[in-house]
């Protein structure tokens, strides 16, 4: 009995020593692992010339002390893909985010400009017969020289019809002429009245020209007792371009 009571007394003292011994071994190897991880993330900070700092573990958390601002955060990172490390901190407090570029001031605020030439959108009066004729035939059509009712005077809109057309005609070259017709057509007082009116409506359009610019040499009037055809054909006159 003496002898198992003595075996009895010995258990507790094993055990102690095991645990002492396991506690010495498992110290050894985070010691170990603590240094392995700490000269992997200084190579790793210095291959990225970093320098300047220092890097502890405790465990496999990591604790970043003296860089400076601008590299504190560039350097946690760095440390943090070390493989084998859980957490990494810089110490007094997280790494300060860098600041955010700003904007430039350089830049032109001016709005991009277009390479491409301007287009323009002026255009040539006409020079040759035809082409005058053309032109004054088109004005006429949208806004006729128009008189008041059994008279030779024009009517406002008249007057502005044979201004537009005088700048025309002005312009053109030199060797051309202007036939001005005045259209009426045959009432009670006969054919002999009608020619009448229409040669004093067509005095009146050339009166008005020559004020507006046309000389008078390239214009002649021209009066006919028939209306012209058309809408308001006996209430306006016609311009033929002639060639000199």
């Amino acid at each position: 009995m003496s002898g198992v009571r003595g075996w009895l007394r010995l258990i507790p003292i094993a055990v102690l020593v095991t645990a002492v011994l396991a506690g010495v071994a498992t110290l050894v190897r985070a010691d170990g692992i603590e240094t392995d991880l700490a000269g992997r993330s200084r190579s790793a900070l210095a291959a990225a010339g970093i320098t300047g700092g220092d890097v502890t573990f405790s465990g496999r958390q990591a604790t970043l002390s003296g860089f400076r601002a601008e590299q504190a955060g560039r350097a946690l990172g760095i440390v943090q893909g070390v493989a084998g490390v859980e957490s990494a901190r810089v110490s007094g407090g997280p790494a300060p985010v860098p600041p955010s570029p700003a904007p430039s001031t350089t830049a032109s605020s001016k709005p991009p400009t277009s390479s491409a030439p301007p287009t323009t959108t002026s255009s040539t009066p006409p020079t040759d017969r035809a082409g005058v004729q053309d032109e004054v035939d088109g004005q006429l059509a949208d806004a006729p020289i128009t008189f008041k009712p059994d008279s030779a005077q024009l009517t406002p809109e008249g007057t502005q019809a044979a201004r537009a057309i005088a700048k025309l005609l002005a312009a053109a070259p030199n060797s051309l002429r202007y036939r001005i017709t005045g259209h009426v057509g045959e009432g009670p007082g006969g054919r002999a009245a009608a020619v009448r009116l229409s040669q004093s409506r067509a005095r009146a359009v050339v009166r008005l020209l020559t004020a507006s610019g046309v000389p008078a040499s390239r214009l002649l009037a021209r009066g006919t007792g028939t209306a012209a055809p058309g809408e308001g054909g006996d209430r306006r006159v016609e311009i033929t371009v002639e060639e000199r």
